[in-house]
């Protein structure tokens, strides 16, 4: 192994201009507890420890063969490739040494988070998907709820093999990306037992209003809210004064947990009598926008951000940060001056007009 080019490397280590090394998630999160936000204790797998995983197996040449002609618009040869592809690398065995490493690391997360064989989240991260310009995030998998290394192991090879679905392999053929370019990093987080969560913009996104932040929430993990399962509870914040603007409580008929006897995370049924309950309280809303605030102070433009409320942590200090990335839709557009709406106050209008370069009349 080059020791300047570690196989594993602990979060804290990582920053944001390393996204060739770890990718733009683990980056992301290396930079953020470096800027004192609370997130997550956790470990990223590099990128020279997947191109060390995928020389020792010497497929990559066979990934190339494979690719190699492939029309992206022919799903059903895409899907089947990326089927073979997958199955290969989930089946690749992990060189002694670096499974020793990977191993190692997860007990001393264990320990550093007084528990053993820790539940953690399994991220991949890959070195295009969070560049602004670029639509790479969401395209490899994330597993929640893992625990015990094997486990771990299993899920990382999964991670790995999902930069080879047949979504991923047509979007870098379509925007010209070699596959070879696109390495990929796995980050290993432990996990927060979410009550609620969800993600938070730091804009509003359905016009660019950058005087806004707008949080999505729903019950337990933010995988409903992510993937679109559920329709979330929506917020609007003023950024100067805090005040929630506006809110809607949707009807959240499915939440993500963990099953207590199995110690495995599932999708559930909210009872019918919580089903219309605000999902975040207002305090925690406020709690949510000033970190809000500060990270998109810190990246100096607007964030698109998960965040987890942790049942387990006192209130204080149970809010936490499991992803940012610069958002992509508005971030390069001048922000444009909206017509004030219900629920709006004035300084929305003299904010979003200020920041447009314009005169307020």
């Amino acid at each position: 192994m080059n020791v300047d080019k570690p196989w594993v490397s602990w979060f804290d280590d990582c920053r944001r201009e390393m996204v060739e090394q770890v990718g733009g998630k683990c980056s992301s999160l290396g930079e953020l507890i470096n800027a004192g936000i609370r997130v997550p204790p956790g470990f990223a797998i590099t990128v020279a420890g997947y191109e060390h995983f995928m020389a020792q197996n010497k497929v990559l040449d066979e990934i190339d063969v494979m690719l190699k002609g492939v029309d992206p618009q022919d799903i059903a040869t895409l899907e089947e490739i990326s089927l073979k592809i997958r199955n290969k690398i989930e089946q690749m065995p992990i060189d002694t040494e670096f499974e020793d490493q990977i191993a190692e690391f997860y007990r001393k997360l264990s320990v550093r988070s007084c528990m053993p064989a820790v539940a953690v989240a399994i991220r991949s991260s890959a070195t295009a998907e969070d560049l602004p310009g670029a639509s790479f995030a969401g395209q490899q998998d994330t597993f929640l709820w893992v625990r015990g290394i094997d486990d771990v192991l299993a899920h990382v090879r999964r991670c790995i093999s999902s930069l080879f679905t047949g979504r991923a392999i047509a979007y870098r053929i379509d925007m010209g990306f070699d596959h070879r370019q696109v390495g990929i990093s796995v980050g290993i987080q432990k996990m927060a037992n979410s009550f609620a969560a969800g993600v938070m913009f730091t804009l509003n996104p359905s016009n660019g209003d950058r005087s806004s932040i707008v949080v999505d929430s729903n019950f337990g993990f933010g995988e409903s809210v992510v993937s679109g399962e559920v329709t979330p509870d929506q917020f609007r914040i003023n950024k100067v004064s805090m005040e929630v603007l506006n809110r809607v409580i949707s009807d959240k008929e499915i939440c993500y947990t963990v099953d207590p006897k199995t110690q495995v995370s599932i999708k559930t049924e909210v009872p019918e009598e919580r089903r219309k309950v605000q999902s975040v309280t207002d305090k925690e809303l406020v709690e949510l926008a000033k970190l809000g605030k500060l990270i998109e102070q810190h990246y100096g433009c607007p964030m698109d951000i998960e965040w987890a409320v942790d049942k387990d942590m006192p209130e204080g200090g149970n809010i936490f940060i499991l992803q940012a990335r610069p958002e992509t839709v508005w971030s390069n557009k001048a922000a444009e001056v909206v017509s004030t709406v219900e629920g709006s106050s004035a300084m929305d209008h003299i904010l979003s007009s200020m920041m447009a370069g314009k005169k307020v009349k």
